[in-house]
């Protein structure tokens, strides 16, 4: 049996993440290469933030795939060797995001500065008249934001 990396990449759409169980790990980037050695299988993965409490969970979930579909020899490492940024969410993943009431995090030049964080498009209505409220939102890659037209409160996936 011959499997493709393209395969495999296909199979794991169906890891969700954990947080956000509309975003699969590939549109969240955090799946960065899959290696195939003979019928030996690697999956490579890095966390969006160091100490992500999901981690363990999504590896699990790779792991699990990669068995159901008969995966015997493989390996998941978690590693900071490629590091995650908001830019590695994909566009279906940006859009998954906004249908789930998150707004997603701008596409920046690596340089994220008080700025890009304070203002979000809204996710219901697409207003840009929002302010944010707090940095802080119930996990750590998300941000409380306010809109002034619909007088709905919001997340944003914090952009990194």
């Amino acid at each position: 049996m011959v499997i493709t990396k393209e395969e495999i990449l296909q199979w794991l759409q169906e890891v969700k993440d954990p947080e956000i169980p509309v975003l699969s790990l590939i549109d969240l980037g955090v799946i960065t290469d899959v290696i195939i050695d003979n019928d030996h299988v690697t999956v490579k993965m890095t966390p969006t933030f160091a100490g992500c409490p999901a981690m363990d969970y999504m590896k699990k979930d790779v792991e699990d795939v990669l068995k159901k579909n008969g995966i015997s020899k493989f390996e998941v490492v978690v590693s900071f060797e490629k590091q995650w940024n908001s830019n590695m969410i994909s566009d279906d993943g940006r859009k998954a995001l906004k249908e789930f009431g998150l707004a997603p995090p701008p596409r920046h030049n690596l340089y994220v500065d008080l700025d890009i964080i304070k203002y979000a498009n809204c996710p219901n209505c697409g207003s840009d008249n929002t302010e944010m409220k707090t940095p802080f939102g119930p996990t750590l890659c998300r941000s409380l934001h306010y809109c002034n037209n619909c007088k709905e409160a919001f997340q944003q996936f914090k952009p990194l």
